[in-house]
């Protein structure tokens, strides 16, 4: 079995029985290795999740020697075979999706039906890169020479670190191991310890599917135990990182130059709302934008840009919608917000709400809610702002909570100037019915997704990813075929006859 009953009394919650789940390194499920950790409900406190191993440095040193042992055999697989696998593995995802999607809504407190859409798209994400993989090739090029021909290799890299966070635990490390795995690259994964048990999920899944030993190896625990181990480790050849500014910035700079890195990082997203825009579907745009998953997007909706002669129409239809939304667990169908993830999170988001009152107006909600299914977990109202300002720390900081800071602008170029002004570019998006304004905007916004008459959230398995200015390295995106593109390195050959 890969995981084993924790020898405790029983917990109250969901179940009585906790589980202590393994890391995986070098095709062992190892158990015990580690002094463990427990994984909260933050709906339900009381409710542990799971118990994991809080891994050492050691260990993931030797996860890093498992994946550079594993490389060879791995980048000599065939590429038919490691669709295979891929696909086998999305059919185990598939198979276990109503049980796999409680435990996410448990572990992080996303709605039901957001936790299965999200790993319906996870196995839908290895299937496609089970296919786009076997069609990633070279270039021929043309030359004067009769008997010789050019032509390039893509080759893959070798040992690839993957660092994802809780927020979207299954699909973030399905966008990033898959194309890893399917261009030939050994892969060392830590997913983030507020969510390891979807991480888990995944690895299993990719292990049922027929993936050899140490190919993937799978560590969980704390970054600041492990992280120099599965970053700096001369075997690592590149990380795909998705978290905090502060701390992509911290790897870029401790990892050596012939190190590859793509991070995706924070952001503080626009919303411009046009004064020709359909304000009820503007005030949709907000709301699923910035409070469906609680704020805890990294592309969430947490500036709007209303242009003045609509802005107090659309703040009066905003509040009403806002104060109509139903909070509770996740598992309850029918609500509209889950709690933060973690107590971290509360934390930050009641010293943003205390800020913006001491800056700006505020029109509704930022208080913890406490009573009947609450005083369990981490719930908070969303929060409304109004005449903000560009320097105010709710227009400039990412607070990755239901916190919604509402600008008011005179004209498309006011709206523009101020939308650009943060030292982020993850996602905008804008609220028009003209043409005009959709195509300028398009040009005009330093953003890496621009999104028109749609959320700043989401986006699609097949499309590039990723962010300008502090949101990302700017070099690689993931998803797609450029997901493919940063797991392989070209070599140019010259054969002569």
């Amino acid at each position: 079995m890969s995981e084993v009953a924790a020898k405790s009394a029983p917990t109250p919650g969901e179940g009585a029985e906790v589980r202590e789940f393994p890391t995986l390194v070098n095709g062992e499920w190892l158990h015990g290795v580690s002094k463990p950790f427990d994984n909260i409900n933050p709906a339900d406190t009381s409710d542990i999740v799971g118990r994991f191993q809080a891994s050492t440095a050691a260990e993931a040193g030797l996860a890093v020697a498992a994946a550079s042992a594993a490389f060879e055999r791995w980048k000599k697989t065939s590429v038919s075979a490691r669709a295979a696998i891929l696909n086998r593995a999305a059919d185990h995802l598939e198979a276990n999706a109503d049980r796999n999607a409680r435990e996410m809504t448990r572990e992080m407190g996303k709605a039901l039906n957001l936790a299965k859409d999200e790993i319906l798209r996870s196995a839908q994400t290895l299937r496609f890169y089970a296919v786009e993989g076997q069609s990633l090739t070279g270039e021929v090029f043309p030359n004067d020479d009769p008997d010789m021909t050019v032509y390039t290799l893509r080759e893959p890299l070798g040992v690839v670190t993957v660092i994802t966070p809780w927020n979207f635990p299954i699909s973030i490390p399905a966008r990033k191991i898959a194309p890893a795995l399917m261009t030939g690259n050994t892969v060392v994964f830590k997913p983030s310890s507020d969510a390891p048990l979807s991480g888990y999920r995944l690895v299993e899944a990719l292990v049922a599917g027929g993936l050899p030993k140490g190919v993937l190896n799978f560590i969980t625990g704390a970054a600041g135990e492990v992280g120099a181990a599965i970053t700096q480790a001369p075997a690592v050849r590149a990380i795909s990182f998705t978290g905090s500014t502060a701390a992509g910035e911290h790897i870029c700079r401790s990892v050596g130059f012939t190190t590859r890195t793509q991070m995706e990082l924070g952001g503080k997203n626009p919303l411009i709302v046009m004064d020709d825009a359909d304000l009820d579907k503007a005030v949709d745009l907000t709301i699923k934008g910035g409070l469906s998953l609680a704020g805890q997007a990294c592309t969430g909706t947490s500036r709007v840009l209303v242009m003045r002669q609509v802005r107090a129409e659309f703040t009066e239809k905003l509040v009403e919608r806002i104060k109509a939304l139903k909070i509770g667990s996740g598992l309850t169908a029918g609500m509209d917000m889950g709690p933060l993830a973690t107590a971290r999170q509360l934390e930050t988001v009641l010293r943003y709400v205390a800020i913006g009152k001491q800056e700006a107006t505020h029109l509704y909600g930022g208080e913890r809610l406490t009573g009947a299914g609450y005083d369990g977990g981490y719930y908070v109202a969303p929060a409304v702002f109004t005449d903000v300002t560009q320097q105010m720390a709710v227009a400039r900081e990412e607070i990755f909570g239901p916190v919604l800071a509402i600008i008011e602008v005179e004209s498309y170029a006011d709206a523009i100037a101020k939308a650009n002004d943060t030292e982020y570019g993850l996602s905008a998006a804008i609220a028009t019915r003209n043409p005009r304004v959709m195509h300028d905007f398009a040009n005009d916004i330093q953003s890496g997704t621009v999104k028109i008459n749609r959320t700043t959230t989401g986006n699609l398995i097949n499309a590039p990813f990723g962010g300008v200015k502090r949101s990302s390295t700017s070099t690689f995106r993931e998803s797609g075929r450029a997901g493919l593109e940063f797991y392989t390195q070209i070599k140019t050959v010259y054969r002569g006859c």
